[in-house]
């Protein structure tokens, strides 16, 4: 692969593209032609968002984010069967992330439950299994310009992961959809002529394949007809209309709206998404696939503005994983680019901080308040600001009496979506017990009278806490650093910057923050007395499977088969949870730690047979690693506990140590906490503790 230097930032500008083709495209999905040509005519820009919402999850930007993760678990050599194993192992049960239409009539649903039930990709995926109509339906390759990303400059190998991922649920001519759609992306990280990159990506699918012919009509139309798109879009359906194909959103049609739109689009990003869009049919999958391969082929310098400062550089995602699910553009392209640099064997040159600013634009979801007027990025080394760069606020009239503040939410409600039925549900990012730190610079001849400092807002009260301000001087780096102290029955909401003016009169000034990031185990209780409802879920909490509710103080969890629900972040490592429950009915009843999604995990339970059992949990299978007898019984309230320091995994219950095992064996060595019920039972859990070692 020809890698350049600045493959993370084509990476970057290639997700914002994505992100910006599904944000425009969504609100008129399914619409025809006719349609938007009556109701809208010509569609220049985003239809407005309801006032003050964030714009909803779409299954176009965060199904990628659950596969992509299949190179992170499993290595460059994954197959499509560990591509499989990925889709159970953070999805939850027909919740979240994807259409779920039912079986036989939504591809992915239908691979989801044959995997389930035991059936190995591709097989989960085949037309063989499951019929060409449901096999060859748009899916196969709405996900996969993420493998161009991957995959810069290598046609064949960014092809061979989009079929891995795409067979486990779609067949024929999907798979040629997947395989072209990403030899698109990575051809376009050396992009010349949209011809050429037609060309290119053909080479990667069989030339006698219905989708080669598509492709080919719609360059000949074109070729014979190079006025006007609205012509060729007349022609395309005509010839290869919906009306052509059963199923709910065939393939074909949809690959010659990509075609026509890159050809009359004629290398200009906007123009490109805009026709895509008034095509109709599937346009925030169509629109989402043209955006990722302009924004890759003219980066950031090629996108209008007018697109980017409306997203903010947010993002919600709907993953097993709450904590990600309220996320933002940059850091989904540093998981992307994180796996390209690994495909290649190459160092990792990812920032070490959660908020870097690295890239123009990028302001990563802060938002500003007080004195604040202005928040831009700043690049290194820029003769003005001098420092690393990072995220500039532009402060006017600070007096004593006022405050300049910018910050990022690190939690969010399913009430601040314009939508939810993809089925987002959140936890939060920061937790009480872990620790900030920050840099900020003051540029030379600021003002001397400027202090900052940290600061963080709580749910139970909306009051900003922060630390003592410490002074910023002109032409110097500043490191700021706040513990948060264990807390409990709330949640942290936002972080950020707040700096003062202790001087007399009004001051203006810029100050960079050059990084913010937080690391450390959690230390904090939460009583299910005190909690709430979002949505279906309970708030902070997403759920695998099972009922869960808040009832009478408690909350229950109750199903037909085990059920699991889940909080923390995937980068806690070692730390004690302790929950008090009270079995209702079943045999098992438990407590969860270092949870990598529904597939891996430890688990301590109350168990069948007068028993406490302590398991791991591999690929969705439960392994008993030691057990003692205990006679519980229904009805009486027990604390479980679970200590887990390296492969040390150590369980007690009401405080006394009942089983301790060193796994040896491929430990799991970080993840989230959980609760999880037992089969045809009920699990009454009264709160939860969790602390460092």
């Amino acid at each position: 692969m020809k890698v350049t230097v600045d493959y993370r930032k084509q990476v970057y500008a290639g997700w914002v593209g994505k992100c910006i083709g599904v944000r425009f495209g969504a609100p008129i999905e399914n619409w025809t032609y006719e349609e938007i040509q009556q109701a809208l005519g010509e569609v220049t820009d985003y239809l407005p968002l309801p006032p003050g919402k964030l714009f909803k999850p779409d299954d176009d930007t965060a199904f990628p984010m659950i596969l992509v993760r299949a190179l992170a678990d499993w290595g460059p050599d994954v197959s499509a069967q560990q591509f499989g194993e990925t889709m159970l192992n953070y999805l939850g049960e027909e919740r979240g992330t994807l259409w779920w239409g039912g079986y036989g009539i939504s591809t992915e649903h239908t691979a989801y439950l044959n995997l389930a039930h035991g059936i190995p990709a591709p097989l989960s995926g085949s037309s063989a299994l499951n019929g060409r109509s449901l096999a060859e339906q748009i899916g196969g390759q709405i996900f996969s310009d993420l493998w161009g990303l991957v995959v810069p400059n290598d046609v064949e190998k960014a092809a061979h992961y989009a079929e891995l991922a795409t067979s486990i649920s779609h067949d024929g001519s999907a798979i040629h959809g997947s395989r072209f759609i990403a030899a698109l992306a990575s051809a376009a990280f050396s992009f010349e002529t949209i011809q050429a990159l037609i060309e290119t990506a053909l080479t990667t699918i069989p030339a006698d394949s219905e989708y080669a012919h598509v492709v080919r009509d719609m360059v000949r139309y074109h070729q014979e007809n190079p006025a006007s798109w609205r012509d060729a879009f007349l022609y395309l359906k005509a010839h290869w209309g919906y009306d052509k194909y059963s199923g709910v959103v065939p393939i074909i049609p949809n690959a010659g709206v990509i075609v026509l739109a890159l050809l009359y689009g004629a290398g200009d990003f906007s123009r490109t998404i805009e026709i895509g869009n008034m095509c109709g049919w599937d346009t925030d999958c169509n629109v989402g696939n043209l955006g990722a391969i302009m924004g890759v082929a003219v980066g950031l310098g090629g996108i209008e503005s007018r697109w980017r400062i409306p997203m903010a550089d947010e993002l919600v995602t709907a993953g097993l994983n709450g904590e990600e699910n309220y996320t933002d553009i940059t850091t989904c392209a540093d998981i992307i680019a994180d796996a390209g640099e690994a495909v290649r064997g190459v160092m990792n040159t990812r920032s070490p901080y959660r908020y870097h600013f690295s890239h123009p634009g990028s302001t990563q979801g802060f938002r500003m308040g007080g004195k604040v007027i202005q928040l831009h990025t700043i690049g290194k080394g820029d003769p003005y600001f001098g420092g690393e760069g990072g995220l500039c606020a532009t402060i006017k009239k600070l007096g004593k009496k006022s405050q300049a503040t910018w910050y990022v939410k690190t939690n969010c409600s399913t009430k601040e979506l314009s939508a939810n039925y993809y089925g987002a549900t959140f936890s939060p990012k920061l937790y009480p017990g872990q620790r900030i730190a920050a840099s900020l610079y003051l540029p030379e001849g600021s003002p001397t009278t400027l202090i900052g400092a940290l600061c963080y807002r709580k749910s139970t009260d909306g009051a900003r806490v922060q630390q003592k301000g410490v002074a910023l001087q002109p032409g110097k780096r500043t490191s700021l650093a706040l513990q948060i102290p264990h807390l409990e029955d709330t949640t942290i909401e936002e972080v950020g910057i707040i700096v003062h003016n202790i001087g007399e009169g009004l001051v203006n000034a810029s100050v960079v923050l050059e990084y913010l990031t937080w690391d450390g185990e959690p230390h904090y209780s939460q009583r299910f007395d005190k909690a709430r409802h979002d949505g279906a879920m309970i708030a902070g909490w997403t759920s695998w499977r099972g009922f869960w509710r808040l009832e009478d103080g408690v909350a229950a969890g109750s199903g037909p088969s085990q059920g699991e629900q889940y909080t923390g972040s995937l980068a806690w490592r070692d730390y004690q949870i302790s929950a008090t429950l009270t079995p209702r009915l079943g045999p098992f009843h438990g407590v969860m730690a270092r949870v990598q999604g529904a597939r891996r995990s430890y688990l301590f339970a109350l168990a069948e047979g007068q028993q406490a059992v302590l398991y791991k949990k591999i690929e969705g299978r439960l392994i008993e690693l030691s057990s003692i007898a205990f006679a519980w019984e229904h009805g009486k309230t027990y604390e479980l506990s679970l200590v887990v320091q390296g492969a040390t995994i150590a369980a007690s219950i009401d405080r006394a140590a009942v089983l301790q095992i060193d796994d040896l064996e491929s430990p799991h060595l970080n993840g989230r906490i959980g609760l999880a019920f037992g089969a045809g039972g009920r699990t009454d859990f009264h709160g939860v503790c969790v602390q460092p070692l």
